[in-house]
C-alpha cells in the first residue's frame, strides 16, 4: 500500500511539473512566412515575419520604420535569405549561403544589406560587415499593402525581382543566377557519361539487393580500383567477394581496406575489417 501511494504521489508530481511547465500558445502579431521560389536553376528561401500597419505610419522621418535607420526588414527575429547557388544581387556578387536582410530606407533610396547569416538574433549584426550592400530606388503603389511581404516577381532563367512590400512601397532587388553555366556543366556531365561513383553507387545496390553479382563487383572495382578510394568503399568491394565465396580474395582486399581505415583513423573500420577478416579466414579452410 505504502509503495502504491508513493507511486501515485510520483505520477501527481509529474502531472503539476509539466503542467507548470507548459508554454501557452497564442496567435503571433506578426506571423511567420517561408517563401522558396527557384531562380533558373537555383532555390531562394525567404524566412521573415510579417508585421502589420495597424493604423500606423510605416515608412517616413518619423514613422514605424523611420528614414536613415538600419532596419531589420520584418518582425521578430532577422529574415533570412538562402541561396542554394551563387547569385548575383544588384549585380553584386554574393556566394551560395545564408543571409541576414537588413534595409536602410530613405525617401528616394534604399540600401539593402546581406549580412552572412549567423544568428536568428536581430541584434547580432550592429558591428558585423555585410557581404553585399546594394543600392535599390523605392516604387510607389496606388494603395497600401496592410501586412509585409516579399515576392519574386519578373522570373526569368537568368534572374528574378525580390520584392519588399509594405505599406504604399516595393522595394525591388534584382537577383541574378548563373542557369547558362550550371546548365552547360549538367549537359557535359550527362553525356561524358557516369562516373566512377555512379558505378560505385549501382553496384553496391545490386549487391545488396539480389542483382548480378558479377556485373555489381564490376561496377564497384571501378571505383576501389580507381584513384583514391576510400576506405568504407574498399570494405564494400570485400563484402562482395564474401557473398560469391571467394573469401581468399575478400581477405586480401578487406587487409587493403583495414590499412586505409587504420591511417584515416577511424576505429568503427579497423574492427569491421578485422571481424571480417577473422570470420572469412575460418571460411576459406
Amino acid at each position: 500500500m505504502k509503495n502504491l501511494v508513493f507511486i501515485l504521489s510520483l505520477f501527481v508530481f509529474a502531472l503539476v511539473t509539466t503542467d507548470l511547465s507548459a508554454q501557452i500558445k497564442t496567435p503571433a502579431p506578426s506571423p511567420k512566412s517561408v517563401l522558396t521560389q527557384t531562380v533558373g536553376m537555383t532555390d531562394v528561401t525567404v524566412e521573415y515575419s510579417r508585421p502589420s500597419m495597424k493604423g500606423r505610419t510605416i515608412f517616413a522621418a518619423d514613422g514605424l520604420v523611420p528614414f536613415g535607420k538600419v532596419w531589420r526588414t520584418g518582425a521578430n527575429q532577422a529574415t533570412k535569405v538562402t541561396f542554394s547557388d551563387e547569385v548575383t544581387v544588384g549585380g553584386k556578387a554574393l556566394d551560395a549561403g545564408s543571409y541576414a536582410l537588413f534595409t536602410t530606407p530613405g525617401a528616394t533610396s534604399w540600401d539593402v544589406h546581406f549580412f552572412p547569416h549567423t544568428t536568428n538574433s536581430s541584434g547580432g549584426y550592429g558591428d558585423a560587415t555585410a557581404a553585399a550592400v546594394v543600392s535599390v530606388t523605392p516604387t510607389a503603389l496606388p494603395f497600401e499593402v496592410e501586412s509585409m511581404m516579399i515576392i519574386f516577381d519578373e522570373l526569368t532563367s537568368t534572374g528574378a525581382v525580390m520584392e519588399l512590400i509594405w505599406s504604399n512601397v516595393v522595394v525591388p532587388v534584382e537577383i541574378g543566377v548563373h542557369a547558362h553555366k550550371q546548365a552547360m556543366a549538367s549537359i557535359e556531365k550527362t553525356l561524358a557519361g557516369p562516373s566512377d561513383t555512379d558505378y560505385y553507387n549501382a553496384g553496391v545496390y545490386m549487391a545488396n539487393n539480389g542483382g548480378d553479382m558479377d556485373k555489381a563487383l564490376s561496377y564497384i572495382q571501378k571505383r576501389t580500383h580507381g584513384e583514391k578510394p576510400g576506405f568504407w568503399q574498399v570494405r564494400q568491394e570485400a563484402e562482395v567477394l564474401a557473398k560469391m565465396g571467394n573469401y581468399k580474395k575478400a581477405i586480401e582486399v578487406a587487409e587493403k581496406s583495414l590499412g586505409l581505415a587504420t591511417t584515416a583513423g577511424n576505429n568503427d573500420y579497423v574492427k569491421i575489417n578485422k571481424d571480417n577478416i577473422a570470420m572469412w579466414a575460418k571460411k576459406a579452410m
